[in-house]
């Protein structure tokens, strides 16, 4: 048995801001995806997979039937004979790791599934996504439900607001393009539930929400408007601000010995940096206006160029 593949995804714009309500732009990286398996001889890592699993379907049993019912049985059968996730998606890397499970599971063994095949009314959306974010709140303690969302659309996800997301199209790539985003690999594991908890801790000071409405949403907001229409030189203006405001609000967030290099990319303007999901390690996601001058400023690390135009 091999499942279809699943897709990691990148949070262009909009971590931490789509907890509050600011935009989000979410596209498909078809770099990194994960099918399900079967195998009576489980690696190592299999194995653990197949025990997370394990777990997972008991959680799953849990979740409101008026939402969501799965057969649980085949499941199960499947799960005790040896399935397990693979994947070449990074876990703790902010690129989707348990998005793709999750998408993966309800494609399989959900009953009466929305299907990608069907016109997709934002009512199905936003019933998709409440879906997946009870299923994701396993892994997470909190989810969005919007990184299996956009494993299992495999298309690039505009969200306006909590309850107000559609299907987008983004600018066409230009291989030649000088302009890119790339992703800086930080060479830590991630863990996202500690990253959520320090961010919903600093929500409860007044200025922490103020900067976040004024500055980060603002900037946040400006940056998908401006990538949408392919309005290169504000979303670098935009993006510069949203980096700074970032470096300056969001330390925890970011690996310590990222701090000099984010700076250095503001004051040069080689590149500018944001964090790629939750932070605290794994990806950082970089925009630059040249990548070959990005690439000589950031020599000696590991750089992934994900879109050029």
């Amino acid at each position: 048995m091999k499942g279809p593949l699943f897709y990691s995804k990148i949070l262009l714009f909009g971590e931490y801001g789509i907890i509050k309500d600011s935009k989000g732009l979410s596209i498909p990286y078809n770099f990194y995806n994960g099918a399900l398996k079967k195998d009576e001889n489980l690696s190592e890592i299999a194995l653990k997979s197949n025990e997370s699993l394990k777990r997972f379907v008991t959680y799953l049993q849990s979740i409101n039937s008026q939402l969501v019912t799965f057969d649980i049985a085949s499941l199960e059968n499947d799960v005790n004979a040896g399935m397990y996730f693979d994947s070449s998606i990074p876990q703790g890397y902010g690129v989707g790791s348990s998005g793709a499970l999750v998408a993966a599971i309800y494609d399989k063994y959900a009953f009466d599934k929305i299907t990608i095949l069907e016109n997709l009314t934002r009512e199905k959306l936003l019933k998709l996504k409440a879906i997946f974010s009870e299923m994701e709140s396993f892994f997470h303690g909190k989810s969005s439900g919007l990184d299996p969302l956009n494993s299992y659309l495999s298309i690039p996800i505009l969200i306006n607001s909590q309850d107000n997301i559609e299907a987008t199209g983004i600018p066409s790539q230009k291989i030649e393009g000088k302009n890119a985003v790339f992703l800086l690999d930080s060479g830590i594991i991630g863990e996202t539930a500690p990253m959520v908890s320090i961010f919903m801790e600093n929500m409860k000071q007044e200025g922490f929400r103020n900067m976040l409405k004024d500055q980060f949403i603002k900037h946040t907001d400006a940056c998908v408007e401006d990538f949408l229409k392919g309005d290169i030189k504000s979303l670098f203006k935009n993006t510069k601000r949203l980096s700074k405001v970032v470096l300056n609000n969001f330390k925890p967030m970011i690996p310590q010995e990222f701090h000099e290099l984010w700076k250095k990319g503001i004051q040069t303007n080689e590149y500018y940096l944001k964090l790629c999901g939750s932070g605290g390690g794994g990806y950082i996601l970089g925009f630059t206006e040249d990548i070959e001058k990005a690439k000589l400023a950031l020599k000696g690390y590991k750089l992934e160029v994900v879109y050029n135009f």
